[in-house]
């Protein structure tokens, strides 16, 4: 496959391009900057996904985006304006679009309340959230020919808790899975995982699912 990946260069999206490398795929990186150690057989693209036309070179020629960024920096407040007009172009483009999003809109138990509203998120990422949450209706609301899914990670997850690959992840749809510990976790090399999963054998069109161990 075609992939092209939004945020490459990230914590999720790093990991993404070298699953998706080593899996044989044509890969390409959009991101603000180079990273200090390119994933090999992967191209690289700079530039800023506020600028139209950077989005439009990202879903041309390709049969999959798949959007990792992180609405911190210079795209706080920003992202949501992002992928409102990525979700047009890839509709019209007729590529396959898929989206991180984040783990507090799930619920912790069938039926149950969100995780968000059991563990409400520190005032200085609220805003940041929040742009996961919302996230979900945007999509949901969008023209019925786009292919898209959306994954929630574990609750922990990221740089600060790297943690291992496994090889393995369980999925969830909308339900919060934890371990034997009550933990919910997964590193970024079997997120990746499940990522490409999803690309190479499409179980989830226009919904979201949930992985961790």
């Amino acid at each position: 496959m075609r992939i092209k990946v939004l945020g490459g260069t990230g914590y999720a999206g790093s990991h993404i391009v070298r699953e998706a490398v080593a899996r044989g795929h044509q890969v390409t990186s959009y991101s603000r900057s180079l990273p200090e150690a390119p994933v090999e057989g992967a191209v690289y693209r700079t530039g800023n996904v506020l600028d139209d036309a950077f989005l439009t070179e990202a879903v041309a020629d390709t049969d999959a985006v798949f959007e990792a960024l992180s609405p911190r920096g210079e795209l706080e407040g920003k992202l949501e304006g992002v992928r409102d007009r990525l979700i047009p172009l890839a509709a019209k483009a007729g590529v396959r679009l898929g989206i991180l999003a984040g783990a507090s809109s799930l619920h912790v138990a069938p039926g149950g309340p969100r995780l968000l509203d059991v563990r409400p998120p520190a005032p200085e990422i609220r805003g940041e959230v929040m742009t996961g949450v919302t996230l979900l209706e945007t999509l949901r609301d969008s023209p019925e020919e786009l292919d898209w899914f959306a994954v929630s990670p574990a609750a922990s997850f990221g740089a600060w808790v790297p943690g291992e690959a496994t090889g393995a992840y369980r999925v969830s749809q909308d339900v919060l899975l934890v371990d034997e510990n009550g933990d919910s976790k997964i590193s970024g090399a079997d997120l990746a995982l499940a990522v490409v999963d999803e690309l190479e054998a499409p179980a989830h069109r226009r919904r979201r699912f949930h992985v961790a161990y």
